[in-house]
């Protein structure tokens, strides 16, 4: 079944009655238009375009030609915050062989694209964005050669079924010690490279993630609260100080899994996939003592539930629920969490299913106090104007609008470089021909 994304308040209250759904609405979006503190630094408004990955990095991962396109189109957009995706701290930790990789012979390639962001949104917008380096390790998903070549936290049935992957895959203690070393180290060269922040990537079952849920894990990093969760405390503890002052480090987060227990996070033990956001609460608190600035919510896994992380209205995944509730459960979730750490700003996930909306409902939850920034994802292919549109029309451009198809997933997971077919398509449809339709 095929739904379109909202494009009036209308077509909005008519899938929340369809999907059972409730969200706060606010007429007045100028909220978004205000300026935030963040850590020392300030964000010019409250819109974040989240990391997206565009696999389009040279061998030795540096930005490349599309990269630039991709981070122009985003300056000019006028975003508040612009999160740069997925950069691997060790080789055998990217997702793909074109994947962001800092490394002290590409730290001056980043440090050019970051000097050319900033001053191009000054010269377009007339004030700086805040830039946070998003440092990876993909664990299962890893593919630096191409083939797949996953390290893993602990084996899971519920991905791996009748084809489990060899236990000599399970990263060692000793390996997750020089990991956390290596994303300290990659906020230095970060931080050198002039970003604002880094996020030490803990999300959508990559190592760092699927750690939180290495419940049948022995030794330091399994098992217990305290030991699943180790490895993103010290890891943020230490990137806050091998930094200065002024450099922020936060994370984009799962906050909930959806996948059972023992083998998802935030799920209530016996009772299939019902959220329990006791120990996320508790994590947010622990990393905020660690000294963490800034949080990223999300949830999910796009490779097996995506209907959790990223709903969308058509495609060849058919999701077991209406895609407005998976819009609710984010949203009303990232807020219940939100509320144990007021101290530090927090951006929102999953906003592109609802349309020309999404700049409403995000103004009712930051004036209820629900979080502090509008994170949007796919938008941003769409329509690199995306916060441009809010600030100065205080509206999304209907012509623009993403309209969750996921066909910019499809391309990434054929193996190519994704954008937008649909408003982007002198540029990615020949990408989209060439690797999902093979023609």
């Amino acid at each position: 079944m095929g739904y379109d994304v909202p494009k009036n308040k209308d077509a909005f209250l008519k899938l929340c009655e369809e999907g059972g759904a409730n969200f706060p609405y606010s007429d007045d979006v100028s909220i978004l238009k205000e300026s935030v503190k963040v850590g020392n630094k300030i964000a010019p408004n409250r819109i974040a375009y989240q990391a997206m990955e565009g696999c389009d990095g040279t061998a030795d991962g540096a930005p490349d030609t599309l990269t630039k396109r991709r981070y122009d189109r985003f300056a000019k957009g006028g975003a508040g915050i612009i999160w740069f995706e997925a950069t691997a701290v060790l080789r055998e930790g990217r997702a793909n062989p074109r994947q962001m990789y800092i490394t002290e012979q590409t730290h001056d390639d980043f440090k050019r694209i970051c000097t050319d962001i900033k001053e191009t949104c000054l010269k377009e917008n007339g004030y700086e964005p805040l830039v946070f380096m998003q440092l990876t390790h993909s664990g299962r998903y890893s593919k630096p050669d191409g083939i797949p070549a996953p390290m893993i936290a602990y084996n899971n049935p519920i991905f791996e079924a009748n084809n489990p992957i060899d236990p000599s895959r399970i990263v060692s203690d000793e390996y997750l010690d020089r990991l956390q070393e290596a994303l300290i180290n990659g906020a230095r060269m970060a931080e050198s490279a002039g970003f604002d922040g880094a996020d030490i990537k803990s999300c959508h079952r990559y190592l760092l993630s699927e750690l939180l849920s290495a419940y049948t894990r022995e030794g330091r990093y399994g098992g217990s609260y305290e030991n699943r969760t180790r490895m993103i405390r010290e890891t943020i503890g230490g990137a806050v100080q091998a930094t200065g002052s002024d450099f922020i480090v936060g994370t984009r987060i799962n906050v909930y899994d959806g996948f059972e227990y023992p083998y998802g996070f935030a799920v209530k033990e016996g009772e299939g996939i019902t959220p329990d956001y006791t120990e996320s609460k508790q994590l947010m608190r622990d990393l905020v003592a660690q000294g963490a600035g800034i949080i990223n919510m999300t949830m999910g896994n796009p490779y097996f539930n995506p209907h959790v992380n990223r709903p969308y209205a058509r495609g060849g995944y058919e999701p077991p629920e209406h895609p407005i509730k998976g819009v609710e459960r984010m949203l009303n979730g990232i807020a219940e969490i939100r509320q144990e750490i007021k101290e530090v700003p927090v951006i929102s996930s999953g906003l592109s299913f609802l349309g020309m909306v999404s700049p409403n409902v995000v103004a009712g939850y930051i004036r209820d106090g629900g979080f502090d920034f509008a994170g949007y994802g796919r938008e941003t292919f769409s329509n690199p104007d995306t916060a441009k549109n809010i600030c100065e029309n205080g509206a999304l451009d209907a012509s623009k609008l993403c309209i969750t198809c996921s066909k910019c997933t499809e391309i990434m997971r054929a193996g190519g470089t994704p954008g937008c077919i649909i408003r982007d398509g002198g540029t990615y449809m020949p990408i989209y021909n060439q690797y999902v339709l093979k023609k």
